[in-house]
């Protein structure tokens, strides 16, 4: 089978170091892709890295015709958002990933708190706002800290949780005032919920449900969660506080009534459904839906798996998921570190060259390229807030991380900067 996997990130390189590894991907096309991507292409033996405009989506179209592209897997969310994979599906091609309408549950908070209210599915008290002066009004009804959140696409950045009624009040004002484009035309406002957040996986075709596990992200900047969000500093899977338990109420409480609730209002979701959780004393709440792998969760998700990715996602793509067999990941531990580029998550230092890769990954580290590209004289160089994503795995979390932290420091990045603390709550639960 020819497959064709859209995006350049982290995420794309390590879904493509797996579909390479299938004995049915016959030809490995990306688009964009980045150096890393192209290296695994390169090793294939087939296929290629090209430059498709995306939004352009008869002239995808085409291209997976010419090729005879049996397979997309949409790896970013905005081409979901945008409805590529519907104009594909029409074209007779299968596809990994939500249609438009589906993907809204991403590409619009407001629509998946409503469709929480709808289905009773446990999630934070919000509001709605579609302007500044309703917003201001709304803040009076919740308690501090609050988060306030861009209701459409921000690259992982939109939340906000003000402690102050100042900073909540500021808040407003920036979202409305262009601050996250177009995504902050409408803000969500929810409470603040106390606990512990989780990622949890599951693929779906619209109706049989899969879970393909769990990973814990480290989304500000600074260590010990301190500093703005970013799109991920670091993961690690499994996550061992969502215990068996607590996943198997995620499951039946939260992913089970949205897969059903989408496909009652005639919106079926098909691909991975990727649930922000909150753990909370009277069970698991809905943080938010991402309608695709996580970043940079994907990467230690991928090192862990076991079984066929393409199997799985073509599956999925073609409703048969019930027929298939379920996702195996492995009992070891995964850890994903992240460098990323000076004055990210604001403006990254661009240009910085990378060095000794090769050295890394003989440590036994699989190096992701997030953020990368070749200079005009063939070096690797930074290009992006996020650049390298160092994964590498272990029998305990612990082993996994000391491995991942050997490899960052045989990597010469100096226009980088990462945390040295990923997985801290974890390890800090092991040594009590």
């Amino acid at each position: 089978m020819n497959i064709l996997l859209i995006g350049a990130g982290g995420r794309e390189h390590a879904l493509a170091w797996k579909l390479a590894q299938s004995p049915r991907c016959t030809a490995l096309w990306a688009s964009p892709g980045n150096p890393g991507i192209a290296e695994v292409i390169a090793a294939h033996g087939q296929g290629d890295c090209v430059s498709l405009v995306l939004t352009d989506h008869a002239a995808v179209e085409v291209f997976c015709k010419a090729q005879d592209i049996g397979l997309v897997v949409v790896g970013p969310e905005a081409p979901l958002v945008d409805g590529l994979g519907d104009s594909l599906r029409a074209a007779g091609i299968a596809v990994f990933g939500p249609g438009k309408v589906a993907a809204q549950l991403e590409g619009s908070k407001g629509f998946t708190k409503d469709m929480c209210a709808r289905a009773g599915i446990p999630t934070a008290g919000y509001v709605r706002a579609k302007s500044a002066a309703e917003a201001h009004a709304a803040l009076a009804d919740f308690s501090l800290p609050v988060v306030i959140k861009a209701d459409g696409l921000a690259a992982g950045k939109g939340v906000v949780i003000p402690q102050t009624a100042e900073e909540a009040a500021a808040t407003v004002d920036d979202m409305f005032g262009g601050a996250f484009g177009g995504a902050g035309a409408e803000v969500v406002i929810e409470e603040f919920l106390e606990g512990e957040e989780v990622s949890l996986f599951a693929i779906t075709d619209g109706s049989t449900i899969v879970a393909f596990g769990s990973a814990q992200d480290h989304k500000r900047v600074g260590e010990g969660d301190t500093g703005p969000n970013t799109g991920g500093m670091g993961a690690y899977s499994p996550a061992p506080v969502l215990t068996p338990e607590l996943e198997a109420r995620a499951m039946a409480e939260i992913i089970a009534p949205t897969v059903k609730a989408m496909a009652e209002a005639r919106m079926p979701y098909s691909g991975v459904l990727f649930a922000g959780l909150m753990l909370m004393q009277e069970g698991p709440k809905l943080i938010e839906y991402n309608c695709r792998l996580g970043d940079p969760e994907c990467q230690v998700l991928m090192m862990r798996l076991e079984s066929d990715l393409v199997d799985l996602l073509d599956a999925c793509a073609r409703g048969e998921l019930a027929g298939a067999a379920a996702p195996s990941l492995s009992s070891e531990s995964a850890i994903t570190v992240v460098m990323a580029a000076k004055g990210y998550p604001g403006t990254p230092a661009s240009g910085g060259l990378i060095e000794n890769l090769a050295a890394a990954e003989a440590q036994g580290a699989k190096v992701f390229h997030a953020g990368t590209a070749l200079s005009g004289e063939g070096a690797l160089v930074a290009k992006g807030g996020r650049v390298l994503n160092v994964t590498a795995t272990g029998q305990t979390l612990r082993e996994a991380r000391e491995r991942a932290y050997t490899a960052v420091a045989d990597i010469r990045f100096d226009d980088g900067f990462w945390r040295r603390d990923i997985g801290w709550r974890e390890l800090a639960r092991q040594s009590d």
